[in-house]
């Protein structure tokens, strides 16, 4: 199978974890490399630009870099799979943190909904941010993010173990 095949079959098989995850999703149009044109299109997450990777050896600083120059307005998040392994999602340190102190996904007239309805998976997941889902607020003051973490998936509740912060 040549790169492109490989590249074509990477970007269906996200498109479908994201519908697998309650998410409408479709590959995007790669003729044009700008940022009308990520790799898989998701109306619900229209502030990200994926750039997905199905390789064995991916140059990660390279793959986000295309991701940087692609989706100059969105946030770059990089997918990648090795074959056989689980997805991975990259993104830099300033995204993560921001998403964890719940200043992402934007609230300022993107396209966000309370709850997404995918009406070919049957799924209905609500989008909410992780302080929403905890009932706790974003911790700014440096301690620790281990319950918001537990709570990425709405149903997820958080235990005693995950409560837990270092001394």
């Amino acid at each position: 199978m040549n790169s492109r095949e490989k590249g074509k079959r990477g970007e269906r098989q996200w498109r479908d974890e994201l519908r697998a995850n309650g998410y409408h999703a479709r590959r995007g149009q790669q003729f044009s490399g700008s940022p009308d044109s990520p790799d898989v299109v998701c109306d619900e997450l229209d502030w990200l630009h994926f750039e997905v990777k199905a390789v064995e050896r991916l140059n990660i600083e390279d793959a986000m870099e295309q991701a940087r120059r692609d989706g100059t307005t969105k946030t770059p998040v990089v997918a990648h799979k090795r074959n056989f392994r689980p997805w991975l999602v990259t993104m830099t340190a300033e995204v993560f943190f921001r998403f964890l102190r719940g200043e992402l996904p934007p609230t300022d007239g993107t396209k966000r909904t309370d709850r997404t309805n995918d009406g070919a998976h049957g799924v209905t997941r609500p989008t909410k941010r992780i302080s929403e889902v905890s009932g706790a607020a974003p911790d700014t003051a440096g301690g620790s993010v281990a319950a918001p973490l537990a709570v990425a998936l709405p149903e997820n509740k958080p235990t005693e173990q995950t409560q837990q912060t270092e001394p």
